[in-house]
């Protein structure tokens, strides 16, 4: 399995553990890719995963650049917009979720506004 893949599973089982019910999984459109949304309690989260082996690149929330977070927007945008949400109604929140090596996630909720 692939760390992205794997990344990705351990935050979604991460994500089941906090009552999160998945919404979409590596969801796509032109504007960009959404690796997670889920629901918690009315709250669309829009989940970026970061897997990495070490430290050596950095956190998984420095990977998160301010380029990053404008495509991440975008396409959350287009995201409430294709499943017929209001985007300027629908609470929203953006989480990063750090997982290592070892599947350990460090959840970061609100890593960024838009």
């Amino acid at each position: 399995m692939d760390l992205g893949r794997y990344g990705e599973d351990a935050a979604l089982a991460a994500a089941r553990a906090r009552g999160a019910r998945l919404l979409a999984r590596n969801w796509r459109t032109r504007r960009g890719e959404l690796d997670l949304v889920l629901d918690e309690g009315g709250v669309v989260v829009f989940v970026e995963v970061k897997a990495r082996r070490g430290r050596s690149h950095g956190t998984g929330l420095q990977a998160v650049t301010p380029k990053k977070q404008r495509r991440l927007l975008r396409a959350a945008h287009a995201f409430l917009s294709a499943t017929a949400r209001c985007p300027d109604a629908t609470p929203c929140r953006f989480d990063v979720a750090e997982v290592d090596g070892d599947g350990a996630v460090r959840w970061v909720e609100g890593a960024f506004t838009g």
